[in-house]
Parts: structure tokens; sequence; C-alpha cells
């Protein structure tokens, strides 16, 4: 492949990457393209000898979508009519494909599902897909593997009142573009308040910030935020979702993770402390490699290992060894997407496609990883399959307990363990007796291993032991050879383990007996890394402006995009590591600049020249996370809980997630009025007000969430009885004040952090006439005709509060 086709063909993939959400490109470079590569190309595509088999190619997008002898081979949004499908699963008269080995489960599910979202795929011509030039030399020439440069700010007029916004007045005027009016004051109250802390500013607090005039005003409301424990809460979600964060495995079995709450309480406590983000990343790869103060030091470091352990999981996989394989392939997808921005993890089954990666750093990294025992308390299932104890942490460590069973719970737990080990031998002795196999075996082993795993987290006096989950180093540490094609049983060369050589440092010594994730801690938290602080600062503008400098925050390589201010994203990135790697005050630094202060007022002339607003010339209107969304109402009823959650209900659970039918399901084990970021997030089965506003899949790295705009949203907060209790509770305070104009004005403040219009105040005194004279009697937080006039009034208030609920402008920041 010669360097111009390259050129055209990297080129030509990222066009195509960019009319695909990042998170089904994601889905598909991790889900669908490695299968592609590794089972179908050698049949079906154009790099066979004869051509594809039945004139099929799988190697392009458009060899997809043209099909072969036989016509399409996928029905875009419908996988049951889809022959791609079919013939994965051998029905309808189809083949079985592969026809050697037919796919396990797990893939067969990911396919079905790529084919629902409608078959996303960004590749272009088959060459570009099966040929690399993964030459690490060669390509460091990228923009992202060159060093941070300490740059100048430019020079600007009076303008700009920081160096940011030196650097974007300089693009402003490159471009010929005005900047708009700043933002009045109850505006950019409302967007500091959502930004730092998740919530929003309460009428008192706006008409604080209003009456004092002081020059420093806006900076006491940003530093008095950075200190709130909300900052935390906030930005340390921000985190979650990169580290898909979530309390079960997903995949078939889909299995609780009892103690994953630990690692979330150690995120969002680092936020607030500040923690310098270097040592951040260190402790989640390595916490439980480095020097300790002493137990409850050890115990933090230990817990932010669960970094490493909260990622899907396929706990019914029969190879073990491919099970490991598959942990380790999916570690270091996490931590090299969210801590470098870089797809190491394409590199397993062949050389990167696109960026300098040979499979040889894919295999000196897993090797780091495969000498790493991941734990996450969770018991054997199916046959004993893929156990993962827990971690114990050291006795004198001051952790909480967080939910866990009574003692009675527990003695009830000891009593029917004991009943089904009786069961088992009765079985046993029966299947012996008649000397056929009996099938309750299976059944009440998995029951035993479950109840098992549950009982030994507490000591002989029902006390819960201090445990978590993480990650230890094994025993025996040791290089690993090259899978060829990714299989488990073909392998080739081992590699010393080591780093991604195009970042430098390809040379380091692992010492014997250490797995060499503190030595791998150390290079991605380096100053010298040139994608680390890079990527964080990019982190950290996306949630302060709506886009990042690198609007594609997970994908820092070839096929990503490039920043739109180079040279800014250089200089904060210097900035952060010269200040400490500190968070708050990069957070502060944007948030003081003048180009945070803009409002979000149309222009028409820059609108033509610049319709996305690259070069800022605006603030972006931005739709609030779907956490905030919740929090706010729950804010404005007056019943949100702000005291941190003590763990999670997961942990009382074990084994799949089925067994929460018996619990009432997801809604009764997410009824909690406390912030949302401490509901619990079990994959596949994500609380619904969080899952309707674009939650992050919890199965990927997502550093930018999707904003969708969809009927689902507005009935939900039309029609759901929560939403009609939080609009009641509202409208209980707001009947406490003297008059109806009055409590119109503090809905709206309280709601929208602004005073009603005239004209809106008009509209809602003629709608609280109306709805007073329809009789409605209140039913499962609802409303129906037939009720007593006295409830009437009550009714009129929570409606009023609840359509402000609905209302555009209270899910989106101006």
């Amino acid at each position: 492949l010669s360097v111009a086709a390259a050129i055209l063909a990297t080129a030509a993939a990222s066009a195509a990457a960019d009319k695909i959400p990042d998170d089904q490109l994601k889905f598909f470079e991790s889900k669908i393209r490695p299968v592609l590569v590794d089972k179908c190309y050698s049949c079906h595509s154009a790099e066979t000898k004869k051509g594809p088999k039945a004139g099929l190619a799988l190697d392009t997008a458009d060899g997809l979508k043209k099909g072969g002898d036989s016509g399409p081979a996928v029905v875009a949004g419908n996988a049951k009519k889809s022959p791609l499908i079919k013939a994965l699963k051998g029905i309808d008269d189809q083949a079985q494909m592969p026809p050697k080995e037919k796919l396990p489960a797990d893939v067969i599910a990911d396919f079905e599902k790529w084919v629902a979202m409608g078959a996303p795929d960004p590749r272009t011509s088959g060459k570009a897909d099966t040929k690399a030039a993964a030459d690490p030399n060669k390509g460091k020439d990228h923009w992202a593997f060159q060093p941070v440069k300490a740059v100048e700010p430019p020079k600007a007029d009076a303008w700009a009142t920081t160096p940011v916004d030196q650097f974007v007045w300089a693009g402003l005027q490159k471009h010929k573009l005005t900047p708009v009016a700043d933002a009045d004051k109850r505006t950019l109250l409302r967007r500091v308040y959502f930004d730092l802390t998740g919530l929003p500013p309460t009428p008192s607090e706006l008409d604080s910030f209003l009456k004092d005039t002081s020059p420093d005003a806006f900076e006491k409301v940003v530093d008095r935020l950075l200190a709130s424990p909300q900052f935390g809460e906030k930005w340390g979600r921000h985190w979650l979702d990169v580290a898909r964060y979530a309390e079960s495995s997903g995949k078939e079995q889909n299995v609780f993770y009892p103690h994953a709450w630990r690692y979330r309480d150690y995120v969002i406590a680092a936020f607030n402390a500040d923690m310098p983000i270097d040592r951040f990343f260190k402790e989640q790869l390595a916490g439980d490699l480095l020097p300790a103060r002493d137990d409850t030091d050890r115990a933090n470091k230990t817990i932010a290992t669960g970094y490493l352990a909260v990622g899907p999981k396929s706990h019914n996989e029969r190879n073990r060894r491919q099970f490991e394989l598959d942990v380790a392939d999916e570690q270091i997808d996490a931590f090299s997407q969210g801590m470098l921005g870089l797809t190491v993890a394409c590199a397993r089954c062949h050389d990167h496609k696109f960026d300098p990666i040979p499979t040889k750093d894919y295999y000196a990294v897993a090797g780091i990883f495969t000498s790493t025992e991941t734990r996450t308390g969770t018991p054997a299932i199916l046959g004993g399959r893929n156990a993962l104890p827990a971690v114990t942490l050291p006795a004198g460590a001051d952790v909480p307990a967080g939910q866990t069973l009574s003692k009675a719970e527990v003695q009830r737990l000891r009593d029917q363990l004991a009943d089904l080990k009786k069961q088992r031998e009765d079985a046993v002795a029966e299947a012996m007796k008649s000397k056929e196999p009996n099938i309750r075996l299976v059944g009440l082993t998995a029951r035993i291993n479950v109840v098992e795993n549950q009982v030994e987290q507490y000591d002989a006096d029902n006390q819960h032991k201090k445990i978590a989950m993480g990650v230890t180093d094994k025993t025996f540490p040791r290089d690993m050879p090259v899978h060829v094609r990714g299989e488990v049983d073909k392998t080739g060369e081992t590699v010393a383990r080591g780093f991604v050589q195009v970042l430098g440092n390809a040379g380091v010594k692992i010492p014997r007996g250490e797995s060499g994730r503190k030595e791998l801690a150390d290079w991605v938290a380096s100053d010298k890394n040139p994608l680390t602080a890079r990527v964080y600062a990019n982190r950290v503008w996306l949630h302060l402006f709506g886009k990042g400098i690198v609007s594609t925050p997970d994908n820092f390589g070839t096929t990503g995009q490039k920043p739109t201010h180079p040279e800014l994203l250089d200089y904060l990135a210097s900035q952060f590591t010269r200040n400490g790697w500190s968070t708050k005050k990069l957070v502060r630094q944007l948030v003081l600049s003048h180009t945070y202060r803009l409002s979000s007022d149309y222009a028409a002339a820059n609108h033509a020249a610049d319709p996305d607003n690259v070069y800022l010339w605006r603030m972006s209107k931005r739709r609030l996370d779907a956490e905030d969304i919740r929090d706010a109402m729950l804010a404005v009823s007056g019943e949100l809980d702000p005291k941190p959650a003590a763990g999670s209900p997961v942990g009382k659970l074990a084994g799949p997630t089925q067994v929460l039918g018996r619990f009432g399901g997801m809604s009764a084990l997410a009824d909690s009025s406390k912030r949302s970021v401490y509901l619990p997030v079990v994959r596949d089965q994500v609380p619904e007000p969080l899952e309707l506003f674009d939650f992050a899949e919890p199965t990927l790295v997502t550093g930018a969430r999707d904003d969708t705009s969809v009927p689902s949203q507005g009935l939900y907060l039309l029609n759901n009885t929560k939403v009609m209790g939080w609009a009641d509770a509202a409208a209980g305070k707001l009947r406490k004040l003297d008059s109806d104009t009055e409590r119109i004005q503090a809905a709206f403040k309280m709601t929208l952090s602004r005073p009603a219009t005239q004209k809106e105040e008009a509209a809602a005194l003629a709608f609280l006439a109306k709805f007073k004279r329809t009789e409605v009697r209140p039913t499962g937080g609802g409303f129906r005709p037939g009720a007593r006039q006295a409830d009437n009034d009550r009714m009129a208030w929570a409606a009023l509060v609840q359509a402000l609920f609905a209302t555009a402008e209270f899910r989106y920041l101006d």
C-alpha cells in the first residue's frame, strides 16, 4: 500500500466515521471489525486469490451493503431479516458461518445489536482495511504524538481577559468573526452551577449574586462551588463515564459486582480532594503496588484499582484462557482510550489499521494485564466457571461497610446454604444409585456458589468483612506470546512486556516477579507522555464548552479529529502539568475566561461563516446531563437528600441480575432521593430517568455522551409518577406564599433561575384558573376527572411546576 493511498484511505475512513455517532463507531471498532477480520476476511474479502466467495465481500461497507449472489447481507435496522445474522445463527436454511465453528452467543448478540442500530460502518476499501503500515518511527509525525509545546498566548485586544481568550480571539480574528455579548448574570450563574455541581442555584443564591456588584462576585461563586462536595459528585461522574463504570458484568450472565460502589466513592472523593490527575491515574492502574501511609491509605489505593475490574466480562466463557485474554483486552481498551485517547486494542488481531501500533506492542502491554489478577467478588456461574474472588482490605482500614445484610439475614443465608448442600448430597447419592446424570446437580451447584459467595462476605459473627473489588499481581508474572489473528490457540513469538513504542519509553525493563503495572502507571502519568495531559485537558474543556478542542475525545489517533485550536490545547496541557495536574485549577481557569461568559445569542453573519461555532463566537447551548435533569427536579421539589449514599443496594446482591425481579426490579432498586450519581448502574438495566436522557453506555469508554431529542423524553416528564410527585412537593412549597403572583414568580425562579415575564405570568394565571375549574382527582401520582374541589388548588400548582419541568429551557443551558 503506497503512502499516498494510505493517506487517502485514512482520510476517507475519517470522513466516513464523522457521520457515525461516537458510541456506534466505538461499538463497531471494538465488537464487529475484529470478528470480521478474524473470522470472515479469509473467504469474503478482496484479498482472496479467487475473489470473495459467493460474491460477498465483507471487508468494505459497500460490499456488505451490496451483498453477494443472494443479495444484501444486512437489512439495516432489522436483525431478524438480515441474512448475515441468520448465517451466524445457522437458521432459516442459511448455511452456518463461519462454516467450521459457530460464533459464541455473545458475539452473535453483538452483531444483532449492531444491525439493529443501523449497521454503522466506517470502512471504505478492502485494502485499507486489511493492510497496515504500523511503523512507530514513521508514525511519530502525527500531531498528537509530538511533545507538548510551551506556547505563548498571541496578542489580543481588551476583550481577552485571560490567556485562554487570547487564543480564542486569534481564531476569531483569523476567520473574521465577532464575539457576541456576554451572558446576563442569571444565565451565567445557572450555567456555572450546573457545570460545576450539576445542580441549579436556589432563588436565594441567585438573589445574592445579583446583589453582589463587586468585581470579583463571579470569582467568589466559582471558588465556593469548587470547594463544595457537589463538585466531586458532578465531575466524578464525568470520569465514571470514561471508566465505563457499572455494577454488573453485562454479557450473557450479567453478574452483580457487589463492591463496585467503593470505586465510585473513591472517584468522587478524589475529585473533591483535587487529587492530582497523574496520581489519580497511577492509583487506578497500580494503587495496590504503590507505597501507603497507613491501612486506610492502602485500602483506598487498592479500591482505586477497581478501575481495571469494573469492565464487562463474559463469565460463562468455557475456555478460561480465552476469558483471561478477553479481560486483559477490555482493560487495554479502557485505559488506552480513557487515559491516552488511543485505540491500542485495535491491534489485538493485526497491526493497527491506521495508527502506528504493531501487534507486538499490543502483546507487550497485554503481558502486563495477563500478569494481573482481576478480582470482582463474583461467584462461579454455570458449572463453576470464571469465579473472581474479592480483594481483602487491611484490617485496620477505616472504610464504610455500605449496604449490608442484617445478622438475621446472614444467618438465614447460612441455613439456606446448609440446606442446599444437603440437597446436593442427596442428588449425588441418587445419581450414583441410578447411574444416570442428575440435572438437578448443575442448578444446585450454581445456587450454592451464589449463596456461598454472599456468606463469605461475612465473618463468624455475621459482621461484613472489609473487602472490595480491584486487581493484584499474579504470583508468577510472565511475558506473553503474540496470538496470531487474536486466536487463543495460535501463538507466535513471545514479546517482552512494555509499552506503545510510538509514545516513547519502549525499552523499559519490567522487574522480574512483577506485572509491570507500576511501570505502566509511571509511563502513562509522565509529563513526557505526549497524550495524557492533552487528552485530559480536552476532556475538561468538553464538559465546559460542549465540544472538545478535539471533538473525538477518546481518539487522538489518525482517524480522530484534529484540534480546532492546537496551540490552545498545548497551552492548556502544559499549564495543567505545571499547576500540579489540578482539575480544579484548570476548571477555574476556564470558567473565569471571557469565552466562558459569552451568551448563546444568535448572530446571522457569524452563523453563516461558522454554523457549528467551531471558533467560539458564542456559548453553544447544551442539554443537561441525565443526572442533572433528575437532580434538578429533586432539588426544586425540596426532596433531594444531599448526603452521599451509603454504598449501593447492589452490595446486598449476588449472582446473575435475573434475581432483581425478586426485589421489585431496577425501579425499586433505584427508588432513592439521593443524587443520581449514587443510583445503581446495572448493565442493560440502567434506571429509566438516566437511560432516556442519553446516559453513557456502561460497556464503552464514553468521553462525550449523545444528545438526542425523542418523544419518550417528553412523555416521561409529562407522565412519570415520580416526576409528578416531585412537582407536587414543589407545589407544596409554593402554596405557602401569599399570592398567586408571588407563587408564579417563585416557580420560575426555582425551575428556570429567572422571573416570569408579564406574558408568562398572565398565561400561568389563565392556566391555573382553567385547571381549578376542572374537577380532577390524584391517582397513582397523576390526575383524573371527578375529584374533590379542595384538591384542585394543590394539583393546579403541581401541574404548573410539571409543565415547567417539561420545557426545553429547563433541560438546556444557555
